[in-house]
């Protein structure tokens, strides 16, 4: 499955084609809006289709990574999918159904309701992370929502971007569903046009890009951003099962996961027994790395470098940095291997304390008292996700009441984003808006209010001259 540049280069969209491109979805779209069974076979076959390319899909995440673990590629980037569309379909009935919503006495007998009406073309700007999952989750939703979908896929996985061309043509004619493949020039002709929604997900310093970019337009935008999510372990809680969950969130695609914990706060005293806890979990999990089948390897070249120079900045700073597994320095080289490294203690000024990690790197910092850990939490940017260990529920809702995120997880790390009846989406720094599920369905709607008048109206007798009616105006007054 080899791709050279130059062939990664002819298959770009031009950026001068995306208005034509834009401009056919969504004349399709106003000359027949997609109808419940039109959505729902439209569901049904992106559901078999991706079902029956699994292994193609891993294959082609697998070659874009360098490597990436065949079962994490399918749990998340394929059965996560299956999983979000099986909910629009198990919903989708009643979602689409009108609202019924009182007038008040004023406006008896009219009736109204609030009825979902799909907003026309939703452009979806994909990360190469999760490159299916965050890419079809949104489009499926938008589907569901009665729209057309112009994709965008990451630049940095060319092969997975192909694979979803490659799918999505076999189940969608080109005037409901099209794919746009090319790099920042394209992305950022992209994020300018005039679409009726636009989702992105990835890095905040892109995020405020592609704001400014859709700006002009005032194209409503969801915003899938990252941040620093923090684990809180509190003095309760058992340091083994702390460390088998704080494991699968932080190492699970590599720590390369836009919600995995990116640093722990932990009661002062057992900051070196949940080292111990964490290295035993490594362990478990993936052996010796002899061969380190069920390891990701980081994505390119530049995460690899920008991964190191943390590290390298924390050495150079005189912290402790643990790696928690070794391998030959030619192989992580050769690999972009980084094993699972955990950090003690790093002050404000560390690189890694600085900016969202998005790698396997694990920060520790102890604290001495609840409040301590929660000032340590809100002196930085709202973060997407949040993760308390405790059994104490009074100590749980502490920190609940005192912090703001995107989302959380209590007592584990990631599961809130698989729970598909929960909106997944930050907030300030880390995003806005929200989408998966019935969330999703409503971002990608508009809430239409209509008001339904009867043969009799109390507008027929709302109008001038006013005297005739100071004795109705004075009663609805009073």
């Amino acid at each position: 499955m080899g791709i050279s540049a130059a062939v990664a280069a002819s298959d770009a969209t031009p950026p001068t084609a995306l208005l034509a491109t834009l401009d056919r979805l969504r004349a399709a779209w106003q000359a027949a809006k997609p109808e419940r069974a039109q959505r729902r076979g439209d569901l049904l076959r992106l559901r078999a289709a991706l079902k029956r390319r699994l292994p193609q899909m891993a294959d082609a995440i697998a070659a874009d990574f360098g490597h990436r673990s065949r079962h994490e590629s399918l749990l998340a980037d394929g059965m996560t999918v299956l999983g979000e569309i099986d909910h629009l379909l198990r919903h989708l009935e009643r979602w689409m159904r009108p609202q019924r919503v009182g007038t008040g006495w004023r406006l008896w007998p009219a009736r109204a309701e609030v009825r979902p009406v799909p907003v026309g073309v939703v452009g979806v700007i994909a990360p190469w992370n999760y490159p299916v999952n965050l890419a079809l989750i949104p489009l499926a939703t938008a589907i569901a929502a009665g729209n057309h979908v112009y994709l965008k896929p990451s630049e940095h996985t060319p092969r997975t971007a192909q694979f979803l061309q490659s799918l999505l043509a076999e189940v969608f004619p080109p005037q409901r569903v099209a794919v746009a493949l090319g790099g920042a020039e394209v992305g950022g002709a992209f994020a300018a046009l005039p679409l009726d929604h636009l989702v992105f997900t990835g890095s905040t310093a892109v995020g405020r890009k592609v704001m400014a970019a859709a700006a002009p337009n005032l194209t409503p935008l969801t915003l899938e951003l990252g941040g620093k999510s923090p684990a809180i372990v509190c003095a309760d809680y058992p340091l083994r099962q702390a460390a088998a969950r704080l494991a699968a969130g932080k190492w699970f695609n590599a720590g390369q996961t836009c919600i995995a914990p990116d640093y722990v706060l932990i009661d002062a005293g057992r900051s070196a027994a949940l080292v111990q806890a964490l290295r035993a979990q490594v362990l478990a999990r993936y052996g010796d790395f002899a061969a380190a089948e069920d390891y990701t390897r980081i994505v390119n070249e530049g995460q690899y470098r920008r991964l190191r120079g943390y590290l390298d900045d924390a050495r150079a700073r005189g912290l402790e940095v643990v790696e928690l597994a070794s391998v030959a320095p030619d192989r992580a080289e050769r690999e972009r291997l980084i094993v699972p490294t955990v950090v003690l203690q790093p002050g404000d000024d560390a690189l890694l304390m600085q900016e969202e990690i998005f790698g396997p790197i694990l920060p520790l910092r102890s604290y001495h008292t609840l409040d301590e850990a929660i000032a340590m939490v809100n002196g930085r940017d709202r973060p997407l996700a949040l993760y308390p260990f405790s059994h104490d529920r009074a100590q749980v809702q502490a920190i609940l009441h005192a912090t703001v995120a995107g989302g959380v997880t209590v007592n584990d790390s990631l599961l809130h984003f698989a729970a598909n009846a929960l909106p997944f989406g930050g907030i300030g720094p880390s995003g806005m808006g929200a989408y998966h599920g019935r969330a999703g369905f409503d971002a990608f709607s508009k809430a239409l209010p209509i008001l339904w008048q009867s043969r009799w109206a109390v507008s027929d007798w709302l109008k001038p001259p006013y005297r005739r009616i100071q004795c109705m105006i004075d009663f609805l007054l009073r």
